[in-house]
């Protein structure tokens, strides 16, 4: 019986180490993206999360992927990072934010829940500042904590349904996504592993071990799991 991962922004980074994770122990997997994901073995159905009707146009495509699947793991990873600040937070950049770390996650759950099977798994991507705030990332920040408040919800709605879920929230990952966001300054890039108690970065494939770990342990639910090395706090 078929095992199937359906994972958003596969294409890179977490994503990517994750889909080559669940294959290797047997699962199918598809990615929904903007872009494509390379691994020969993922089948890729692009939608743009940030389009409210993105996940709508693809529905059909998506429920006929994963007919017949007899386990299936929905991994929210797809999220989108800025730079802003409370004192001068735009509406619009803000509702863009919650429109693919938020409600994008929403409507997939309604896709598949109805008709995820026993022994299933909702994995949210969260991060250390899904439980705490720095400064000048306030969109991405809010729209953490409340990614922890929708897993949460889904532990209580779907009790006795036979899915489990827990949220991921990694610390300092050596993906794009970070060296992009610190500018590939190679200075700040080792400051930032210092603040690691390991003092090195988390590795994309430490972190998709520990998906497929809760995806595959039930009792794992409700959990917020931090995957950030022993992260030293200021």
């Amino acid at each position: 019986m078929t095992k199937l991962l359906v994972i958003s922004g596969a294409s890179r980074g977490i994503g990517k180490a994750t889909a080559a994770t669940f294959h290797k122990q047997g699962w199918d997997v598809v990615n929904l993206s903007r872009h494509v994901c390379d691994l020969r073995y993922v089948k890729n159905i692009q939608v743009d999360f940030s389009d409210p009707r993105g996940i709508s146009s693809k529905q059909t495509d998506l429920l006929t992927a994963i007919q017949g699947a007899a386990q299936i793991t929905l991994v929210h990873n797809a999220a989108m990072y800025v730079t802003d600040n409370v004192r001068d937070l735009d509406s619009v950049s803000l509702r863009k934010v919650l429109e693919i770390n938020i409600v994008a996650p929403t409507i997939l759950n309604n896709l598949l829940i109805p008709i995820m099977p026993t022994n299933s798994a909702i994995i949210y991507i969260g991060s250390t500042l899904a439980e705490k705030a720095v400064t000048n990332v306030a969109s991405y920040c809010t729209s953490k904590h409340a990614l922890a408040g929708l897993m949460k919800a889904t532990c209580q709605d779907l009790a006795s349904s036979g899915i489990h879920t827990c949220c991921i929230c990694p610390g300092f990952t050596d993906t794009e996504m970070l060296h992009e966001h610190l500018q590939h300054d190679a200075a700040i890039l080792e400051a930032v592993k210092q603040r690691s108690a390991a003092r090195r970065f988390v590795q994309p494939e430490e972190i998709a071990q520990t998906i497929y770990f809760a995806a595959t342990n039930p009792v794992i639910n409700g959990a917020m799991i931090h995957a950030n090395l022993g992260q030293i706090e200021n």
